[in-house]
């Protein structure tokens, strides 16, 4: 996903004043984890502000070379952007520190909500509630594809990706990481063809210097090192799962989500469709509409959005917790839902990072990443869709044609209500720049407020 940090292109930047010590370095990273609200674009551009702009720790060129990896990566390129600049400033232990504070905050509010979600989501209160962030949400989605559109889309080519990207998850139901990587492919195809695809900018661009490390011991040694720890630390809970004798669901929870974590390019919004069918039609471990409910918490919480699969986690072993009471299953859900999605977000950049370090102006590189870009409009478009649907309509229905399968709406099913709220939301988002939170808050109260009424 490629995110748009204005300050980034108005700024003028000078070379960094000096490294920071390590516990400097983590107060930082502990205060950017407590306020990284509004998704991967309201989190980079926190990390710009508090690494670049306010601080001169790392230049502008070291910054965006490691984020042009991290959108690359599967998984939270945000959380993924912190490890690797701690890991530039500190080594391994700055890497896990910083990743390490980004998610653990908005993982222990997550863990709260979903909590009080699963003993009292069925109170009028709590229902009330959700009904209004559901249409925040929506609103929320949509203006993330109109952000990130105007930032990947300057190209017909580019436009004739996102539109084909969306044609084949809409019509085709197409896996989405097929969809990423021929992205990836034909972004590739155009640079060898020379096209005149803009590439996002590379660090070794721009000229400044910085204080930071250059010995990055990138060595097959060092590769297979960081394979192997953080390897064993991702199968570990299968180990304990194994030795417990395999109870409730966990070792399927774990499969499931070691899956997304290779394979969740584009974020939170990208997979979440996806992740969504397969835990109500499949598992069946959440009800329909339930993984709105979930999204709705997350964009409540700092840290990466993806960890909405923390709430799905829990819910999944709250109704099935083996020989665990409900609370506890859900919470040990939780946490491994979150470790097997984290962990291998560590793997990919201490095995990475040290050879992209090396690659400081590679446009073939870049003109995949761009194309990605594209195709993850088309996705999230796509998403947008899906939500605007089971938000607006009582019962949506599916028509088939050929290959083809079309979702339809039963058009007498809409809900005025939450039509209402949704307007709203947009118009606090676009006209009035009310931000997530804001909006969230707004909606929610309205939502309530509209329920005790009786108008919705």
């Amino acid at each position: 996903m490629t995110v748009d940090i204005e300050t980034a292109a108005r700024s003028e930047l000078t070379a960094p004043t000096g490294g920071p010590s390590f516990s400097e370095a983590t107060r930082v990273w502990a205060k950017i984890g407590l306020l990284s609200f509004g998704g991967p674009a309201g989190q980079i551009a926190l990390m710009h502000k508090e690494l670049i702009d306010e601080r001169r720790w790392i230049s502008e060129s070291r910054f965006m070379h490691a984020l042009n990896f991290c959108m690359l990566l599967p998984g939270p390129e945000a959380q993924q952007l912190a490890t690797y600049i701690g890991w530039l400033m500190h080594g391994w232990r700055g890497g896990v520190v910083a990743g390490m504070l980004f998610v653990l905050p908005g993982f222990l509010v997550m863990l709260g909500l979903s909590t009080v979600y699963a003993l009292w989501g069925q109170t009028d209160w709590l229902g009330s509630l959700f009904f209004g962030l559901k249409a925040a949400v929506l609103a929320i989605v949509i203006e993330a594809v109109v952000r990130i559109g105007k930032r990947s889309l300057k190209t017909n080519a580019m436009r004739a990706i996102a539109l084909a990207a969306f044609l084949a998850l809409f019509l085709l139901n197409a896996p989405f990481p097929l969809v990423i990587l021929l992205a990836g492919i034909v972004g590739y195809v155009l640079f060898r063809a020379g096209s005149k695809t803009p590439a996002i900018r590379h660090g070794a661009a721009a000229e400044e210097a910085d204080d930071l490390r250059t010995d990055h011991r990138a060595s097959p040694k060092s590769a297979l090192g960081a394979v192997i720890l953080w390897g064993a630390l991702w199968a570990l809970p299968f180990l304990l799962i194994w030795l417990a004798g395999s109870p409730g669901q966990y070792a399927e929870i774990g499969s499931f989500f070691s899956k997304m974590a290779v394979v969740t390019f584009g974020g939170a919004y990208a997979v979440l469709s996806y992740v969504a069918q397969q835990a109500v039609e499949n598992y069946h471990w959440l009800r329909p509409g339930e993984m709105l409910d979930g999204l709705a918490l997350a964009e409540t919480t700092p840290g990466p959005l993806v960890l909405v699969l923390t709430f799905t986690g829990f819910m999944a072993a709250f109704r099935n917790p083996g020989g665990l009471s409900p609370l506890l299953g859900g919470i040990t859900g939780a946490i491994l839902t979150t470790w097997v999605t984290f962990v291998p977000c560590f793997l990919w950049i201490f095995l990475g990072a040290p050879w992209i370090e090396k690659l400081r102006d590679n446009k073939a590189l870049a003109s995949a990443l761009t194309a990605i870009s594209a195709a993850v409009t088309g996705v999230i478009l796509n998403l947008a869709l899906w939500f605007a649907l089971h938000v607006l309509f009582g019962r949506v229905g599916e028509v088939r044609a050929g290959p083809f399968k079309i979702a339809s709406p039963e058009w007498m099913t809409i809900d005025p209500a939450a039509l209402a709220l949704a307007l709203v939301s947009a118009i606090l988002l676009f006209r009035f720049k009310a931000g997530t939170f804001g909006t969230l808050a707004a909606c929610g109260a309205a939502g309530m407020a509209l329920k005790y009424s009786g108008l919705a």
